[in-house]
């Protein structure tokens, strides 16, 4: 039990609703092991049933996660609104910190010049009425992701905020409590804890350098998977990128499951080296979404999604009722920055050095008979046999990364290294740091 903070309560809502209080003030942060149930409830000196139900309130809200032998522990992302510091562990003073999975900032362009632009052309005040998604960014949208094979000829096509908004409207939209969504294993972590929230159930689905594993994938379908996520390049842990191979494959087993919803993540769009290779449109529900967040920053929280005709006009319907629309000044400066060709140009560098920093720390990994993870996008995948023993050894020797655990739904263990701010001079010592810190045994860990 946290140190700070005593559990209190005689019924299963009290003990649910101090645990969670303790939550929102940070005295459980993520990760933090629950008393075990005959434990608490010999403490308050009520029945371990009643404690035994109270956690299962906290699961079904998504604040907790159950891991066998591990017990029950706080998610990583609970929904609920801790204080910052309860968000994510800190890093201590002096380490290099490798653990963040943001982009370089010094690699972001500018907004300044593009925010010049957008103020000189836009008109008087918008009101409720008038303000939409622009369709002068619908119109730029569609040739953009048809020109990178993007199947959006004949789709719908709507303005969001941001990749997870989009799959939790999707989400919402046609499933229900209680469904079961098919994931990536590892996999995004906000997602994971996103389909806590919404009650939903992941169905983990194995992951190699190609994507979702077919027979892995087509066996949650088997188990009532109703919605797939699946990252189309840049996967976050692993770096996979779907090929064209796969993705035939995947399209031929998602066939057979037309009721399906099929959502393809694009989110690191221009900062991706490739082109995506899409699955979809291959079941009557699909969307393919991509976020500017990865190539123009993360405080720009703006994505585009396409999709089949229902999905979208039902996305875009919620948002009326709710936050009405993404606002015309975010649309406006998205717009500008994709029209200006300095903004390209800039990000296709990052792109490129991204690409660089990444494929050097997985070779020199790899050199040293670690097996290493990560074809595009901006982290490195490194299975492990104990990621508590690689984490704190990492720790000690001046880098913190991040656990595996926060990605992971029954896959084996691994750490995830960040590349965006690594540079040359900095990856010799890195790699020895991680060689030392495992002992790898066959590749085949990844899966």
């Amino acid at each position: 039990m946290a140190e700070q903070y005593q559990v209190t309560g005689e019924t299963a809502a009290a003990i649910s609703a101090s645990i969670e209080a303790g939550v929102v003030r940070g005295d459980w942060v993520f990760g933090a092991a629950l008393p075990p149930v005959r434990v608490l409830a010999g403490a308050l000196h009520v029945s371990p049933a009643t404690v035994a139900k109270a956690y299962q309130e906290l699961r079904q809200r998504g604040v907790v996660e159950t891991e066998g032998r591990r017990g029950t522990r706080i998610r990583s992302r609970p929904p609920v609104a801790p204080s910052r510091s309860a968000l994510r562990l800190p890093v201590p003073a002096g380490l290099r910190d490798l653990s963040t999975g943001e982009p370089d900032l010094g690699l972001l362009p500018p907004l300044g010049p593009a925010l010049r632009a957008v103020a000189e052309r836009v008109g008087p005040p918008q009101g409720y009425t008038a303000a939409v998604t622009m369709p002068e960014l619908i119109e730029a949208t569609r040739p953009r992701l048809l020109a990178e094979g993007v199947p959006v000829g004949d789709a719908a096509i709507a303005v969001t905020a941001g990749t997870l908004d989009s799959i939790e409207r999707l989400l919402v939209a046609h499933l229900k409590p209680g469904d079961a969504v098919a994931v990536e294993d590892p996999g995004w972590a906000n997602l994971l804890d996103l389909i806590a929230a919404l009650g939903m159930r992941p169905l983990p689905v194995a992951m190699d350098e190609q994507g979702p594993d077919p027979e892995s994938l087509a066996a949650a379908l088997r188990a009532g998977a109703r919605a797939v996520v699946i990252t189309v390049r840049a996967q976050n842990p692993t770096g996979a990128a779907v090929g064209a191979t796969r993705a035939a494959v995947l399209r031929e087993l998602l066939a057979a499951h037309p009721e399906v919803l099929l959502m393809e993540d694009d989110h690191a769009a221009e900062l991706a080296e490739q082109p995506p290779c899409c699955v979809g449109p291959v079941t009557r529900r699909w969307a393919f979404i991509r976020s500017a967040s990865k190539p123009f920053g993360p405080d720009l929280r703006i994505a585009v999604l396409a999709g089949d005709e229902t999905s979208v006009a039902r996305v875009a319907g919620r948002m009326r009722i709710g936050m009405g629309w993404v606002s015309t000044l975010s649309q406006r400066l998205l717009l500008q920055l994709w029209r200006d060709p300095e903004v390209t140009e800039l990000v296709t560098a990052a792109a490129r050095s991204y690409a660089t920093r990444r494929t050097a720390l997985r070779d020199r990994l790899r050199e040293r008979g670690v097996p290493a993870f990560g074809d595009t996008g901006i982290n490195v995948w490194v299975p492990v046999p104990d990621e508590t023993h690689a984490v704190a050894v990492l720790r000690d020797a001046g880098y913190a990364v991040a656990p595996g655990a926060l990605f992971r739904v029954a896959s084996p263990p691994g750490i995830r290294i960040t590349i965006s701010t690594l540079t040359e001079p900095e990856l010799p010592a890195l790699a020895q740091a991680v060689a030392a810190a495992i002992r790898p045994t066959a590749a085949g860990l990844m899966r």
